[in-house]
């Protein structure tokens, strides 16, 4: 389940017109990019937990199939005849879930296609090398309900180390100390659905605060590549390492 109904307003020069997960890196949306992560550790079922703008993404996935290879065109007739090219094997669900609607109540409107199934879930505006058949088997080694990957985030600017007046050390961008955030992808067994409620419910202060305190939430350390996308910059670095041929989720 990838959470993609956010309206991403600290991206507004992207997203007026699209979802945030729709925004492109190296000319593909970035749910595209977090749905190959999954892809090539063998997850092929997509929920899309869809909202702001989603027919945005319904229409990215409809006309799929048809744009993904070569098209002629008989100008005089109007004709059109598609050869399809090579294409994802994704069984891909699109599920308007709510315009408001906050994640935990994204998460319970699709209860219903899940069958009492674990479900692997995380937010449509991160990417990462995260090795999910590591998460998967960590999560089933603690035997929580729930289990989140936490990761470090680098700090946005260098870190100075005085003695005195003197600098003693400099450090560009590095990991913020013993800190750990929320870094999405998270492992679900059927249960967290007593956790959620309606609409208003969220993911974060109401299911994962709570199972945090009756000790059902395990964490998976992720040492390796993070990156959210909140703003232009993030974007960028984003595509810079796209563009270098050094994007680490593709890895």
């Amino acid at each position: 389940m990838i959470l993609a109904g956010g309206a991403g307003t600290r991206l507004a020069e992207e997203t007026d017109a699209r979802p945030k997960p729709m925004v492109e890196i190296g000319g593909r949306p970035l749910l595209w990019h977090i749905m190959r992560r999954y892809a090539d550790h063998g997850f092929n079922e997509f929920l899309i937990a869809l909202g702001y703008k989603g027919e945005v993404a319904k229409r990215y996935f409809l006309d799929y199939y048809e744009l993904s290879g070569d098209v002629a065109v008989d100008l005089t007739s109007g004709e059109a005849r598609a050869t399809v090219g090579p294409s994802e094997p994704w069984m891909v669900h699109l599920c308007d879930t709510g315009l408001h609607t906050n994640t935990g109540g994204r998460i319970k409107h699709l209860e219903p296609l899940l069958s009492d199934e674990r479900f692997l879930l995380t937010y449509g505006d991160g990417l990462a090398d995260v090795d999910l058949h590591e998460l998967v088997r960590s999560h089933l080694a603690q035997g929580r309900i729930a289990t989140l990957t936490v990761v470090r985030p680098p700090t946005r600017f260098g870190m100075v180390r005085f003695e005195d007046d003197r600098v003693a050390s400099f450090a560009e961008k590095t990991a913020a100390g013993d800190e750990w955030i929320n870094g999405g992808f998270m492992v679900f067994e059927p249960d967290v659905f007593r956790y959620l409620d309606g609409p208003e419910t969220s993911l974060e202060a109401d299911a994962l605060e709570r199972l945090a305190a009756e000790g059902q939430l395990a964490g998976y350390r992720h040492e390796g590549f993070w990156q959210c996308m909140d703003s232009l910059r993030d974007k960028r670095v984003l595509e810079q390492l796209w563009h270098d041929g050094d994007a680490p989720w593709m890895r």
